[in-house]
């Protein structure tokens, strides 16, 4: 499993999340399954059992040169899943995000470290003598490692190649000179290659030269291949037919439970619901909120940009602080005019909004247990974690009916709550007036119908979104694609 970024070793989103739990279940089923991420300092201070056990000299951007990178070997600090740890200072020993610099701008050298990273998880995959280890299937996800099916493309000896977009809006677009810069073969620049609109294109690589190709819910799949959110690739996933697929993300039932979570000061279940309260005082002390157990407390946790409809939410606001008795707690960060706007809110409306612009895990494991409800208005969502991590902390989800939240939401009208399948509230237009109407739903159904409010809650504690079922659909998927390998290595017509 080759990723840019894994949780607990480095965190941005939710690629971190599935990048480790994915694997983590995979053994669970008796693979032997490893991870490889950049050796980014806070990944190298936290894995468990590190040792160097391999040197690679990789060709270097100047004439004649070359570059020494160092291959790590350990463990997660809270699984026994094996990581390798791509050391490369240069390229990797900075603080802070794997992405971007502390003003918020992308790294200026972004692809030559991507690049890097792709050509060392390559080597890997053809299998290094030191780590006595060849994969037989190499799982890439999003731009950041679309290089290496590229790299692979031309190797008769390799693994089956999966790909898995996690977000389309993602692409890794650079100028041609880039390409010309980082010295790629001119063999993958074309139409058929990475070539896009005359640019270079990370995620196209892993498009064009996987065996197979997926992304993280049903729903997204069918979105991405339409010209509205397709990102202009749409027309490369339609040619795809049989080899693309949308598969639904789980989530660590290990991590995020309830019942035994360290990050609560009250566990709970479906079975003492009532507790739940306990966590919401607490919350609202956190947050510097009145602790109020009949309050309606309203969360967030996320990007604070447009994708996540977080101007929406602001766009609300005024509504919001006119009905009585509603708090809104959001943890984010992102574009920093909505950090401003929404913590300027916070701070004139003190006893109504709490904003902490950041990321804190602990806090989000708080805030999940702690709310009524939580907001998801995002514009499109790939799949989307914190709606089911909502659903397993009986916290009522509100969410835009788009990707993966529609796979993973019923919506409560008069028939799903007559029949108790409904799990949340469900908006179609992603605009003020769309969220508006389904938080007044939320609020009416917990004000004037407290049983049905209680029922969404246990409803949704009882869906299984657990990994154990993502990793069945993965490991058909690796049987397809290792058969499809299997296939063309012999000449076999499809």
């Amino acid at each position: 499993m080759a990723s840019s970024e894994a949780h607990p070793l480095v965190k941005t989103g939710g690629l971190a999340d599935v990048a480790s739990s994915l694997p983590a279940a995979l053994r669970d089923l008796g693979h032997d399954a490893r991870l490889i991420i950049p050796a980014y300092p806070q990944a190298v201070r936290l894995a468990r059992e590190l040792k160097r056990v391999s040197e690679l000299r990789l060709p270097g951007l100047e004439s004649g040169s070359s570059t020494s990178v160092r291959i790590l070997q350990g463990l997660l600090p809270n699984c026994d899943l094996p990581v390798y740890l791509v050391e490369a200072p240069e390229h990797f020993c900075r603080e802070g995000n794997p992405y971007t610099d502390v003003s918020g701008h992308d790294w200026g050298d972004n692809p030559e470290r991507f690049m890097l990273f792709s050509r060392v998880v390559a080597s890997v995959a053809l299998g290094l003598q030191a780590l006595n280890w060849t994969p037989h299937i190499l799982h890439c996800n999003d731009w950041q490692t679309g290089l290496a099916p590229a790299f692979l493309s031309d190797q008769e000896e390799r693994p089956a190649v999966i790909f898995t977009i996690h977000n389309l809006a993602y692409q890794g677009l650079f100028d041609r000179a880039v390409f010309d810069r980082l010295q790629l073969p001119p063999r993958l620049w074309s139409l058929a290659g990475l070539e896009f609109h005359q640019r270079l294109s990370f995620i196209k690589g892993g498009i064009v030269y996987a065996d197979r190709v997926n992304t993280v819910s049903p729903t997204y799949a069918e979105e991405v291949r339409t010209t509205g959110n397709g990102c202009g690739l749409d027309g490369l996933l339609r040619q795809l037919d049989g080899r693309f697929r949308g598969i639904l993300n789980g989530i660590d039932y290990r991590t995020w439970n309830p019942a035994d979570d360290p990050a609560l000061p009250q566990p709970y279940d479906a079975g003492n619901l009532h507790l739940k309260a306990e966590n919401k005082l607490e919350l609202q002390r956190l947050f510097k909120l009145p602790r109020a157990e009949d309050a309606l407390v309203l969360g967030y946790v996320g990007r604070l940009v447009e994708q996540k409809g977080a101007d929406l939410i602001a766009e609300i606001l005024p509504q919001l602080l006119a009905e009585p008795n509603v708090q809104l707690v959001m943890q984010g960060s992102g574009d920093r005019a909505f950090e401003r706007m929404l913590s300027e809110a916070g701070r004139a409306h003190p006893d109504r909004i709490s904003v902490h612009v950041g990321y804190d895990e602990t806090r989000a494991h708080l805030i999940e247990a702690g709310c009524d409800a939580f907001l998801m208005p995002s514009r499109f969502e790939p799949c989307g974690l914190n709606q089911m991590y909502s659903l397993r902390y009986g916290t009522v989800p509100i969410a835009h009916r788009t990707g993966g939240l529609a796979d993973t939401i019923v919506d409560a009208n008069a028939e799903t709550l007559a029949n108790r399948s409904a799990t949340g509230f469900l908006f179609d237009e992603p605009s003020p007036e769309g969220l508006w109407q389904a938080l007044q739903r939320a609020l009416r159904t917990a004000r004037e119908h407290p049983d049905q409010w209680r029922q969404l809650a246990l409803t949704g504690m009882h869906q299984d979104f657990s990994w154990q079922a993502s990793a069945l659909a993965y490991e058909t998927f690796y049987g397809e694609a290792l058969e499809a390998r299997r296939r063309l290595t012999e000449r076999i017509p499809a």
